[in-house]
């Protein structure tokens, strides 16, 4: 009898043996998404049409300290995890976007929106990493890429499904407060889930550990902090081919958030046209996502991931010498196909170098590096904006994902776990 309820108490892995959960995390992170999208369409024109900030370098300082924040915030979030659990550092990050919406809604000044969007990194750093981290241990190594897939696929849904919502509400009600009661709503649902409903998912990874040793896979000692951060970032070729392609990929998506909606507007469209190029890119990105994630479980990391990144700055390019807003509107869809190929791809890549016990951990300095992006393309493209021009601060982001792309196909090698001797695409898909 002993034995039947220890058995019973054992997690089970897998999408299947764990739906019910899996779906709570999977709502929860689209209020992630839509905590963060709240910004996207409204922001850079709070920056310049209320503070009068004109030059692009300051007007995009906010996501400067968001970067930077998230970034660190990543990092610790990934080490912790691996120690306290997944569900405190979830119900942290809710904690800390509670005032979010409320100092947007109030700043006198712009000095009250860069103490937001620090809050709203330790939020994304927190709640988004631990949400990646506890779909990766209920899903199990046979089903990764398709976790990480719905996890993006949700956040990023999330935000561009809020993305367009503020640009019509701000059309029609003003850029403050109407469109930031949204991001209220967001964070009194997500605190409430997490806090009743999700459940700790550490043990998952403990008994995927367990299964790996019980398999006659070999045991691995834990290295420490400073050794998995350079694994991550140069030791290790593929952590480290995935590191720079997360990063070039953020450093582009600073200069989408902050950049292109000044460079829209300054082409002369509306508030209301401005929300929908905001939200077609990730729309599109999250919803790819759905299909990019498992393919990557079938055919493989590398090929996505190089291909991801040339097809950015293919678009990057787009964006650049386009005009108008339908050609900008493909140029969009185009974007987040690219960022699709890569996003879920670049996690689960990660997910299958590191070790079960480590993973967090490394997830959590890749994710490091990825976010610090968002700070570096938005000083790079601020300042190359303020000197050249937007179409040239554009330019060299596509310089960059081209480049990023080659360094991706001569560093990175093929990561992705064999299937189940005698299994099938039939038979892999049953192995959730």
């Amino acid at each position: 009898m002993s034995s039947e309820r220890a058995a019973s108490r054992t997690p089970r892995l897998g999408l299947r043996a764990n739906l019910g959960q899996f779906t709570l995390l999977i709502a929860t992170q689209a209020l992630v998404g839509g905590v963060l999208g709240q910004e996207r369409t409204i922001l850079p024109l709070i920056a310049t049409r209320i503070f009068g900030l004109q030059a692009a370098t300051y007007a995009l300082t906010y996501i400067v300290a968001f970067g930077v924040v998230k970034a660190v915030t990543n990092y610790a979030s990934g080490t912790l995890a691996d120690r306290v659990g997944r569900k405190p550092l979830l119900v942290a990050g809710w904690l800390a976007g509670v005032p979010v919406p409320l100092l947007l809604i109030w700043a006198p000044n712009w000095g009250w929106v860069i103490v937001a969007n620090v809050l709203l990194a330790l939020n994304q750093g927190l709640a988004w990493t631990n949400l990646v981290n506890a779909m990766v241990d209920l899903a199990g190594p046979a089903r990764r890429g398709l976790a990480v897939g719905l996890n993006e696929w949700a956040g990023y849904s999330g935000l561009a499904l809020t993305a367009a919502a503020t640009g019509f509400i701000a059309q029609e009600a003003g850029l403050r407060p109407a469109p930031f009661f949204l991001g209220l709503g967001y964070v009194a649902l997500g605190l409430s889930l997490s806090t009743l409903l999700v459940r700790e998912t550490r043990g998952h990874a403990h008994e995927e550990v367990r299964q790996q040793t019980a398999a006659g896979a070999r045991g691995e000692p834990r290295p420490s902090l400073p050794e998995v951060f350079l694994r991550v970032s140069l030791r290790e070729p593929a952590l480290s081919a995935c590191s720079q392609a997360g990063l070039v990929t953020n450093l582009k998506d600073g200069m989408a958030w902050g950049l292109l909606p000044l460079y829209y507007a300054a082409a002369g469209l509306s508030v209301g046209e401005i929300g929908i190029l905001a939200a077609v890119y990730p729309a599109v990105w999250g919803l790819l996502q759905l299909l990019t994630g498992p393919l990557s479980d079938r055919i493989g990391r590398r090929r996505l991931i190089v291909g991801g990144m040339a097809v950015q700055g293919t678009a990057i390019a787009g964006l650049a010498t386009a005009h108008g807003f339908a050609p900008w509107l493909g140029a969009s869809a185009l974007l987040g196909l690219g960022t699709a190929m890569v996003y879920p791809t670049l996690l689960a890549a990660v997910s299958d170098v590191a070790h079960p016990s480590w993973r967090a951990s490394a997830l959590g300095a890749y994710r490091f590096w990825r976010d610090l992006g968002f700070a570096i393309g938005a000083l790079l493209s601020g300042a190359i904006a303020d000197l050249a021009g937007f179409q040239s601060a554009i330019g060299v982001v596509a310089f960059l994902a081209f480049g990023s792309a080659l360094v991706a196909a001569l560093r990175m090698y093929e990561t992705r776990p064999p299937m189940p001797a005698g299994l099938g695409a039939r038979g892999h898909e049953g192995a959730t």
